[in-house]
């Protein structure tokens, strides 16, 4: 693929989109009235997690009773997917929405595409991924990395998290779940909850804006150990899903899914 795809541009209004296909399809910046929502840096944005999400443990899953591995990028494990280090055509590009994809290649060993697209509104961003096989089924996951700023300048106050969780997938000390769902323990988190009803978070920079993030998932992995920001990641299943979680991608069912961030200004 070539590397060659400019970064894109989406704007409703005071709110402005921008995508860099060449960087993995991440989202670089995302202004509304010109106050940034994402920390900078070519690492961070928001980045698509996908065919796997989070850690898949020691880089092996299988698929029936076939071992695959995968290169250890956090060892010991395989970490967050190819998708963020491809790059990816632009299929689709409007004033207000657009879609790029990439053809799966080593190291994942199964072909297949996978789809990404961007629908800007004024007040919300609508982002949606499918995943399709060009053979053989196989397990995959998919969802979104972002890096929203903690503190949005100004003078404003840092950001607060709210969310009610069904239960929280406990951590072992190889950081994968345990196996195990324990009530919600209090943060600093780098931990998977389940909302068996969907996924919904809220961002509050108090005086200065509310964010909510949802998706029809039941995953979402919350991290908020660094001091420049947070992230809230709705995904198709738990970290180390592909071996505990599988959900197969076959020739007459792709997988599929979507979130929205909606927000308002206080």
């Amino acid at each position: 693929m070539s590397s060659s795809e400019k970064d894109v541009r989406l704007s409703v209004g005071d709110t402005e989109l921008t995508v860099s296909p060449a960087n993995g399809c991440r989202i670089d910046s995302l202004r509304i009235d010109g106050t940034e929502l994402l920390r900078q840096g070519e690492r961070y944005g928001c980045f698509p997690m996908v065919p796997w999400c989070g850690r898949t443990g020691n880089g092996l899953f299988h698929n029936g009773d076939v071992p695959h591995r995968l290169p250890l990028n956090s060892p010991p494990h395989a970490i967050h997917g190819t998708g963020r280090d491809t790059a990816w055509r632009t299929a689709r590009l409007g004033e207000r929405e657009a879609s790029f994809y990439y053809d799966l290649a080593e190291p994942w060993p199964y072909p297949g595409r996978v789809t990404q697209t961007f629908e800007l509104a004024e007040d919300s961003l609508t982002l949606a991924f499918g995943i399709e096989t060009y053979g053989d089924s196989f397990p995959a996951q998919a969802g979104w990395h972002p890096w929203f700023l903690r503190n949005l300048g100004g003078g404003g106050k840092d950001v607060e998290l709210a969310f009610d969780a069904a239960w929280q997938e406990e951590r072992g000390e190889n950081h994968l779940p345990t196996g195990r769902r324990i009530p919600p323990l209090g943060g600093p988190w780098d931990d998977c909850f389940g909302m068996p009803d969907g996924v919904e978070v809220t961002l509050t920079w108090p005086e200065q804006l509310e964010l909510t993030v949802k998706s029809r998932t039941e995953w979402v992995v919350i991290y908020d150990e660094q001091d420049e920001a947070v992230c809230v990641e709705p995904q198709s299943g738990p970290p180390n899903g592909l071996n505990t979680a599988p959900r197969y991608v076959t020739p007459i069912d792709p997988l599929e899914i979507a979130t929205t961030w909606s927000w308002r200004r206080l």
